[in-house]
């Protein structure tokens, strides 16, 4: 609507112009204001440029943005964008990567948690997954569940000064033009580094679903309706409430036997009851019924609230031993009780990132083999993004491991490529590591990729003006939808070659010098991405 009144207001101003030269001093006078009006709009478009335009008779500037105007939008070919996933876990259960420390200030978590994100972006990732749930507690501002130990040092206590790690973690990412997944739990309701069971914890509110594990952990009955309703009323309240970008949920379903002293998970008091009312499945298919409804409401869930944030799920990396032929290790299907193959062929998720954090070779364990066999399965063409151990891969210490999977990564999972990276420790503490990734396979930016059967409104083109002073060219864009956009692709050409850069959506106008290794600029186009990377058309000039 601004480049229309622009449009006309500059036109009538230069008609008015005219007219004023050919009329009587009286119907002058009766023009003057009409002709200040476009002159007082002309020049308040004209201060939105990021360098002011050099002083200059007011008809020459009107004229100059008239004929900018005037030129026809043009049909060009650009280049494809590469398109990859590139995101890192931020564990903050145990303080293992944030916050540090239990009794960081307001500020200090603030400037832990902005480090963090100035790596990502500075290295060309496009999304971090934020723990907010470790264990039944929260780093939001929850009215379901306590504050976490883990940010205060105390359950229920909430930062002082106040504020909301959650939103600020939102909305610093943006800035950065990083997705924000949401990481939580949906099981575990004590971890053992978690400090005392105090009154508010919910070990203690929801004792009667709640049991004790021989490591000192709690964990919710996955069984009882009480465990899956209390769990879906905190994702639904996030994703009601926080302008996240995906909702994702790890390997922690039953837990590891490990952490029973080997014995069965105690959870007789929903198995009698089943049994008792006729129940025919055994104990381990009864089990896993429970989680797989609770996975199918969540994604439902999810759609019915807020259709474009996407539900992610990282399961162990082998679903039984033997799937693919070979393969050895433990089995999430009769230890967890997730039966993590059938929510992908049923296509209950949006992206998989089954932890595969063993190297390519042997081929017992293998990387490769893994993702092919998990892709394989993959009967709805949903993401499949396998999560990489950069903290350190088994066998291999050498970053070259990592490079070698992602590259691995792209070449069996082609249309969408992607990985996650465990944790964001591995790049934090370990320059090489950060340095081979960032100067290799993340050299250049990265949307990331489309979910196509997510529903997204159509996005329109932006309008493109541009001007030229003094050796350089001005290039700005507005957009009908600004809700809409979360970044911008501009192109320019030099010669024969394209050149682009992928932009955050409140950066709205780039300067280009007039020739680039003895090639000059002859084209500038721009086009809008979504927040699920689905792109608009673009809008192209000719700079003669």
């Amino acid at each position: 609507m601004k480049v229309k009144i622009f449009n006309v207001l500059a036109l009538m101003s230069l008609f008015l112009l005219f007219a004023v030269s050919c009329k009587s001093k009286k119907q002058k006078e009766k023009s003057k204001p009409l002709v200040e009006a476009a002159v007082s709009n002309t020049a308040a478009i004209q201060s939105q440029a990021i360098t002011p335009a050099p002083k200059a008779e007011v008809n020459s500037a009107v004229k100059e943005k008239v004929e900018a105007l005037k030129e026809e939008k043009v049909k060009v070919t650009l280049p494809e964008v590469p398109r990859e996933f590139r995101a890192a876990w931020v564990a903050t259960v145990a303080n293992i990567n944030w916050p540090s420390k239990r009794d960081l200030t307001t500020e200090q978590q603030k400037e832990e948690a902005i480090r963090l994100l100035d790596l990502l972006k500075d290295n060309n990732f496009n999304a971090v997954i934020f723990q907010v749930r470790p264990s039944s507690d929260a780093l939001y501002d929850s009215k379901f569940e306590p504050w976490s130990y883990f940010l205060t040092g105390e359950i229920g206590k909430r930062p002082e000064p106040f504020y909301d790690p959650l939103e600020f973690w939102v909305e610093e990412a943006h800035k950065r033009g990083l997705e924000l997944h949401v990481w939580l739990n949906p099981y575990r309701a004590h971890h053992s580094n978690g400090g005392v069971v105090t009154s508010k914890s919910m070990a203690r509110t929801a004792s009667d679903y709640v049991v004790r594990l021989k490591n000192g952990m709690y964990w919710f009955d996955p069984a009882d309706q009480r465990t899956q309703d209390h769990a879906s009323r905190v994702v639904n309240d996030i994703v009601k409430r926080y302008d996240i970008d995906g909702v994702h949920f790890d390997d922690y379903f039953y837990p590891y036997a490990s952490y029973n002293g080997g014995s069965d998970f105690p959870d007789n008091k929903t198995w009698n009851i089943y049994k008792s009312n006729g129940g025919e499945l055994n104990r381990g298919d009864w089990r896993r019924s429970h989680v797989n409804n609770f996975i199918e409401r969540i994604y439902k869930e999810i759609k019915a609230e807020k259709p474009f944030v996407k539900f992610g799920l990282s399961p162990f990396g082998i679903w039984k031993p033997g799937y693919p032929a070979g393969v050895t290790g433990s089995s999430q299907y009769d230890e967890l009780y997730a039966d993590a193959k059938l929510w992908l062929n049923k296509g209950w998720i949006d992206y998989f990132t089954p932890q595969l954090y063993w190297p390519i070779e042997p081929s017992r364990q293998s990387f490769t083999a893994l993702l092919k066999w998990w892709e394989s399965e993959n009967t709805f063409g949903r993401h499949l993004w396998p999560g990489l151990n950069t903290v350190e891969v088994k066998a291999s210490h050498k970053p070259s491991e990592i490079v070698n999977q992602i590259n691995a990564t792209r070449s069996i999972v082609p249309n969408s490529p992607g990985v996650v990276h465990w944790s964001i420790a591995g790049l934090t503490k370990s320059p090489e590591m950060l340095s081979t990734i960032a100067n290799g396979p993340y050299r250049i930016k990265s949307l990331v990729p489309k979910s196509p059967w997510l529903k997204a409104n159509s996005l329109l083109a932006p309008t493109l003006l541009i001007t030229a002073e003094q050796g350089k060219v001005f290039a700005k864009w507005l957009h009908q939808q600004p809700e809409q956009v979360r970044q911008y692709v501009v192109y320019a050409k030099y010669g024969d070659s394209w050149e682009w850069e992928i932009l955050n959506s409140e950066v709205s106008s780039k300067e280009f010098v007039n020739s680039k290794n003895g090639k000059k600029l002859n084209s500038i186009a721009v086009k809008a991405i979504d927040r699920l990377g689905n792109e608009s058309d673009y809008e192209a000039k000719i700079i003669k």
